[in-house]
């Protein structure tokens, strides 16, 4: 079976849904093409918000990757009002005859040519709802239908999303408020929608669980300076106003000028850069491979996303760390048994939290509960397995003759996790 995803962007050494769903529906014997454009993931910031020019490896338009049992394919592309358009996406797909095609986003022209695509060539479509309403800001707006800024993303965005429905088998949101906004304004049907959060790579991020990975943990404390005793707060992503880390970096400030053993752990880069690296007690890293930033979360002892939700905040559940993120969370659910809330920009009510978390058993009872979590719910290779089950589902899958990898027995836990992500 050949399986198709295309998405607007590809990062090499990151570990969004583009890089991690293909890895793992390869390892269950498909055939696995990414089509991509060379944007950066942050492509949309304005030029001084963007942070991974100095990470992420450009690949150059035109060339075909191997990596981790699939291939990546970098298209050409042009800018239409506002929107990345792959160009030679129909000739691709002549080439390619996918059998299942997989879009991240229900909008846009990649949507569009996709359904339209579709209809020539036969194949199953499937898209994605990765829109959280934190970044989404008429979701939060008090707003009826008749709302002049309702009817222009009506417009621009609903009328679009629902013709292009009627070619969409199935649709993926990656958390339930995910599910709210592409019902509410990208035009997908509540009936072709399911909640499936995104996974976790636990081979990567995992616990401290043995000598070796209580020996490296050890030592890379040490090369940053750590003391045993200290309690290291880690925050990754973007260093940015709108995740706004430097409230964490303050946080420690104010710990640290008390007495307290709290130190702060940044990776990343962004316009906060330099005020977070200022704040007593707190060091900031580069951005780094996935593969590297399993070892950095092991490191620390709680994980702290002060705004924005992350996919970073289920990397540090799975290698047992307690999370603390704020009361307006739209998927508190990742915080039950495994972190803490705080009031949405408040400094001192997060140094109060922060200092819950001082107990060692808190921590560690708090982090287990994640991990195990992680590993039984939100593993890659299980959340890779419901979504094949998905592609082989159903008459059209038997009128396409698609050859059927041989899948483990269904998992009897629950499939749907309760967490979830953003990119």
């Amino acid at each position: 079976m050949r399986i198709v995803l295309i998405s607007e962007v590809f990062a090499k050494g990151m570990g969004y849904l583009e890089n991690m769903l293909p890895k793992y529906l390869a390892r269950l014997g498909a055939q696995v093409d990414v089509l991509a454009s060379s944007l950066l993931p942050d492509y949309s910031q304005n030029p001084e918000q963007q942070t991974y020019r100095d990470f992420a490896d450009p690949i150059e338009p035109g060339s075909v990757e191997a990596m981790d049992g699939f291939r990546v394919h970098v298209m050409r592309h042009t800018m239409m009002l506002g929107h990345p358009r792959l160009l030679g996406l129909s000739e691709k797909l002549n080439v390619l005859q996918p059998h299942i095609v997989q879009t991240m986003t229900p909008i846009g022209w990649i949507a569009i040519d996709s359904a339209i695509h579709q209809l020539r060539l036969g194949y199953r479509l499937f898209s994605g709802c990765h829109y959280h309403a934190s970044v989404f800001p008429l979701a939060l707006a008090q707003t009826t239908f008749l709302h002049p800024a309702r009817w222009k993303c009506f417009v621009q965005r609903g009328l679009h999303g629902r013709i292009i429905s009627w070619a969409t088998e199935k649709y993926y949101a990656i958390s339930p408020d995910c599910a709210d906004v592409a019902t509410r304004f990208f035009g997908v049907p509540k009936n072709k929608l399911e909640v499936s959060p995104l996974g976790v790579d636990t081979e990567v991020f995992h616990p401290v669980s043995d000598e070796d990975a209580q020996t490296e943990r050890a030592t890379l404390r040490r090369s940053l300076g750590y003391r045993d005793s200290e309690i290291v707060c880690i925050y990754s992503g973007r260093l940015s106003e709108e995740k706004n880390p430097l409230l964490l970096a303050r946080a420690v400030e104010e710990l640290c000028s008390a007495g307290q053993p709290f130190r702060g752990l940044f990776v990343g880069n962004g316009t906060q850069s330099t005020e977070i690296a200022n704040c007593r007690g707190c060091i900031i890293r580069p951005f780094m491979p996935i593969t590297e930033l399993g070892s950095f979360y092991r490191v620390a002892d709680i994980g702290v996303w002060p705004t924005q939700e992350s996919t970073s905040m289920l990397d540090a559940l799975a290698c047992g760390l307690p999370l603390i993120a704020n009361d307006t969370l739209q998927a508190p659910e990742r915080l039950t048994g495994s972190g803490l809330q705080y009031r949405l920009g408040d400094l001192q009510d997060l140094v109060r939290t922060l200092s819950e978390l001082r107990d060692t058993a808190t921590r560690q009872r708090l982090g287990a509960e994640g991990a195990r979590r992680m590993k039984e719910e939100c593993d890659w290779q299980a959340v890779a397995e419901r979504r094949m089950r998905d592609y082989l589902s159903g008459p059209t899958a038997e009128a396409l003759s698609i050859t059927v990898p041989r899948l483990p027995s269904p998992h009897t836990k629950p499939t749907r996790s309760p967490v979830s992500e953003s990119e």
